[in-house]
């Protein structure tokens, strides 16, 4: 028979073992985790969510956020020739549109004017000429870059709706800045242009759009025909431009 004293020992040696094996199951372990490399994120693309061939397979929601630019301001007749009622001619039949432009509206107030009724209407095409006012009202930058972030993300977020946006044309050309000195149009060209980069790259974050006014020849300002009388707004034959670029974009 096993002694009490060899007993004893027998106990303390598997104890032993026991916290020996513990402790290498524990140290491979660690080991092992260490070298697991963790998975990289994948960036996020947002992608339009309805391609042009699928917008215009049928009726659609036609939302319109702008000022007095939407409203038709500068035309004649402003509820047919403005830029947006010669978009809604041409899509398809049965289509719905419902045209949020307040004239005067910078972007700021429209967040909380416009946005909330496009959000609950569920639309299928949202366009957008929010800029204007903002740059000649002397809306810094960054503010109005950082609302135009928020727009976009909570349209792209809130609805399925493909997005068309419009930037700055070279305004600089208008009748209404004509009296400015050659310094004073060299500065506001400068940050039209920067303001036009900005658009660019929020718009390029959430896959958005652009109808870029400025590089097209500067529509709607290089053609005194394409300006209405007052000097800033577009004549109906600016409009008509100005839906032609839109369709375009939005096709």
């Amino acid at each position: 028979m096993m002694s009490k004293n060899n007993y004893r020992v027998s106990i303390h040696l598997a104890l032993l073992l026991t916290v020996i094996l513990v402790f290498f199951c524990v140290s491979c372990g660690s080991t092992l985790t260490n070298k697991i490399t963790p998975a990289t994120a994948t960036p996020t693309v947002i992608h339009q969510p309805i391609s042009g061939q699928q917008l215009l397979a049928g009726p659609l929601t036609y939302i319109a956020l702008g000022a007095s630019d939407a409203v038709g301001v500068g035309s004649e007749q402003p509820a047919a020739q403005g830029y947006v009622p010669l978009l809604e001619q041409r899509l398809p039949k049965g289509s719905h549109l419902i045209n949020l432009g307040i004239s005067g509206i910078r972007l700021h107030a429209a967040l909380t004017q416009e946005l909330p009724i496009a959000l609950s209407t569920n639309p299928q095409l949202v366009t957008i000429w929010l800029v204007a006012n903002d740059f000649v009202g002397g809306v810094p930058y960054n503010s109005y870059i950082a609302d135009l972030a928020t727009l976009l993300q909570q349209l792209r977020s809130g609805t399925q709706a493909r997005i068309v946006m419009a930037n700055l044309p070279d305004l600089t050309l208008l009748p209404a800045f004509a009296n400015l000195s050659a310094a004073r149009k060299a500065s506001m060209l400068t940050s039209i242009k920067q303001w036009n980069a900005g658009i660019a790259a929020v718009a390029a974050r959430y896959n958005v759009a652009i109808v870029d006014l400025f590089s097209q020849r500067s529509i709607l300002t290089s053609h005194p025909q394409d300006v209405s009388g007052d000097g800033f707004h577009p004549s109906a034959l600016g409009y008509a431009l100005l839906a032609n670029d839109f369709w375009l974009a939005i096709q």
